[in-house]
């Protein structure tokens, strides 16, 4: 089984994907392997989603829906293929295990250790198919974390995350997606990249290992950092930064906008678009150590002066005077913000009744085609193709 075709460009003939010829087995549900392996497909690869007979846990989670399914399922599921392998029973467990011969990449987030019983985990596939590269998403790590389960909200409290989320006199909040989720999708995709990378080199694969909770200590960023450098406990501030300022949400006649000036330069162009230069001359605002200092004396100073202001048209001056702005839009402003900007965020997969209209994959080729030629499956929808291409012999070679 190999990857389909790329789209034609005219009379040309179809141009491979990057990852064409590599099959994926994701036995992976929910967020982040199914988005890795999203991306991973939109690449080029062969990807099957492996489902028990229940089906993804995300098939469930609505509203909203799109004819009667769950929009969440629909975000992440693209250009794969189904099949339903229920691994209580020998001859699917067989099946599963054939997969993961075949695979160049394998792809899961069960609890740690509990793929070991059904003889589907690393060490066991791995001793027939050494050039597997397999990635494991967990929650918290294979030491004492292993037991605990891993779900995004969670990550988001335990980090401390969500310590930083929220007025500073208000609860903590939540960011408004599963972020760890997705940033583990990505960390996993790095790390199978590069273990493919490698293979090419040495012919072997590897385990590869990403977790919620270490996710979220690197894409704390700056804010682990504090702590782990100069030992600050950074908290919540609202939309504020805590090393910048002007940079946060900010009151216009029609609505909120964020402004960041993020240097010298950028905040006397602002202090000139708003009418009032001479601030950028103040001693008190010279540098962006003193306005930072001095915020609670020099935001009135700018409010008063943006109540004067229609956000689209400050948008505008700002943007063209070289200070970073923009509106707070919902998503549907933002899905036609970037229409405005000809970045085409809309990508129409599948044909006929199964057509969705989903977002684009993010990243180009220049030489490569990205692939949106399979609409999200259906449960077990290419069940019967699956299981009689592991039931036929296959060659030695992979991918054959």
């Amino acid at each position: 089984m190999t990857a389909g075709a790329t789209r034609r460009d005219g009379a040309m003939e179809p141009r491979r994907g990057p990852l064409d010829g590599v099959i994926v087995a994701d036995l992976s549900r929910v967020l982040a392997g199914p988005y890795c392996s999203m991306l991973l497909a939109d690449m080029g690869a062969t990807v099957i989603k492996v489902e028990g007979p229940g089906g993804d846990d995300t098939r469930s989670w609505m509203p909203p829906v799109k004819d009667g399914i769950s929009t969440y399922y629909l975000s992440i599921n693209r250009n794969k293929r189904s099949v339903v392998l229920d691994f209580r029973d020998a001859n699917d467990r067989a099946l599963a295990a054939e997969l993961l011969r075949r695979a160049d990449v394998a792809i899961e987030n069960f609890k740690p250790g509990a793929l070991a019983k059904f003889g589907l985990d690393h060490e066991t596939a791995a001793r027939t198919n050494p050039g597997l590269v397999y990635l494991s998403i967990s929650g918290f790590g294979t030491a004492e974390g292993a037991w605990l389960p891993g779900y995004d909200l969670i990550v988001q409290a335990v980090s401390g995350l969500m310590s930083l989320t929220g007025d500073p006199d208000g609860q903590a909040y939540r960011a408004g997606i599963s972020v760890f989720d997705v940033m583990a999708g990505l960390h996993g995709l790095v790390g199978i990249l590069a273990a493919l990378h490698q293979r090419s080199e040495t012919g072997l694969g590897q385990h590869v290992e990403v977790n919620l909770l270490s996710t979220a200590m690197s894409g704390l960023v700056n804010q682990t950092a504090a702590y782990t450098t100069a030992g600050v406990v950074p908290m919540r501030m609202g939309n504020a930064h805590p090393s910048l300022f002007p940079y946060e949400t900010m009151p216009t006649a029609d609505r909120d906008m964020i402004i960041t000036a993020g240097n010298d330069r950028q905040f006397r162009s602002l202090c000139e678009v708003l009418g009032i230069p001479e601030v950028a001359d103040d001693p008190r605002f010279r540098t962006n150590a003193d306005r930072t200092d001095r915020r609670e004396e020099l935001r009135p100073l700018l409010l008063e002066q943006l109540a004067n202001w229609q956000a689209d048209d400050l948008f505008l001056a700002l943007n063209k005077a070289g200070v970073p702005c923009g509106p707070i839009n919902t998503i549907g402003q933002g899905v036609e913000f970037a229409e405005s900007l000809g970045l085409v965020p809309r990508v129409e997969v599948g044909e006929g009744d199964r057509a969705v209209d989903v977002v684009r994959n993010p990243i180009t080729f220049r030489d490569s085609d990205l692939r949106y030629d399979l609409p999200p499956p259906l449960l077990g929808e290419h069940s019967d193709e699956i299981r009689e291409w592991l039931r036929t012999p296959a060659m030695q070679e992979r991918g054959a």
